[in-house]
């Protein structure tokens, strides 16, 4: 699937067990724009319809897996458009990829930051290359994170480790990901595609069916429509704010942002 500002693709591999769904916007670091959200969604419907077992979620190059939305695409936003249509979309784009019924593995080479992270943690494991960094940033811009970030990394790793992440922008080093419970396993970038390997091998010797319930009963005890709803009024909030404007400049500038609390 091809859009002007990059392109989701699937491929399959070992007999059409795996899909590995592939986000390429090599060129803008993977920043997610409305038509990669939208692509991404029609790419999950593709692969729970297909024969595949597992889903590989991944994107182009190896310096970032994604810097999250781009900003140039909702900074000027208005605060219903930021509601109905920017997080409204990315919610629905990131709930249709955790909700597919095949086990989904993210692997994570470089930065995974903002809605980058927030794509990763909507897979239910993480493979991250030694190098890799995570985070959620957005308080550092003035904003929340806005689609589904508050709620899946409180249910990963408890409350107050996703309250220090979020409030003093943390970003957790692969070893740290690792401890703290946000990655499954981690490898040196060399050997980042023989781990995939192993994790995929060890899930495909699972039952599929079994699989898929045993997802399905794990999901059914975790909550997360509260949190989405209160990211969809938060993020329409802010958008008014003179923090975020603040926080856009300064970003634009290449300067420490001055915020007010207004």
């Amino acid at each position: 699937m091809s859009t002007a500002s990059g392109t989701v693709t699937v491929s399959y591999s070992r007999g059409d067990a795996v899909a590995t769904i592939l986000i390429d916007r090599e060129s803008k670091l993977n920043a997610l724009t409305l038509e990669l959200l939208r692509d991404l969604e029609n790419a999950c419907t593709e692969v729970e319809n297909s024969r595949a077992r597992v889903v590989v979620v991944r994107t182009a190059g190896t310096r970032v897996f994604c810097v999250g939305a781009d900003i140039t695409h909702f900074a000027d936003l208005e605060a219903v458009a930021m509601w109905s249509e920017w997080i409204a979309t990315g919610h629905r784009s990131f709930d249709r990829l955790a909700k597919l019924k095949q086990p989904t593995v993210a692997i994570v080479d470089g930065l995974a930051l903002g809605g980058g992270l927030e794509l990763a943690l909507a897979c239910d494991m993480r493979v991250l290359g030694s190098t890799a960094k995570v985070g959620l940033p957005e308080a550092g811009l003035g904003t929340v994170p806005g689609w589904g970030g508050t709620g899946r990394l409180v249910d990963l790793i408890g409350r107050s480790r996703a309250l220090e992440m979020m409030l003093t922008r943390r970003q957790l080093s692969a070893e740290e990901s690792l401890a703290w419970g946000v990655a499954n396993r981690t490898a040196a970038p060399e050997e980042l595609e023989t781990a995939l390997d192993d994790l995929l091998d060890d899930l495909l010797k699972s039952a599929p069916l079994a699989s898929q319930l045993i997802k399905q009963i794990v999901d059914s005890g975790i909550a997360g429509g509260t949190t989405s709803t209160l990211e969809a009024i938060a993020g329409g909030f802010v958008s008014t704010s003179s923090d975020l404007r603040e926080g856009i400049s300064a970003f634009r500038e290449k300067r420490t942002p001055t915020f007010t609390g207004a």
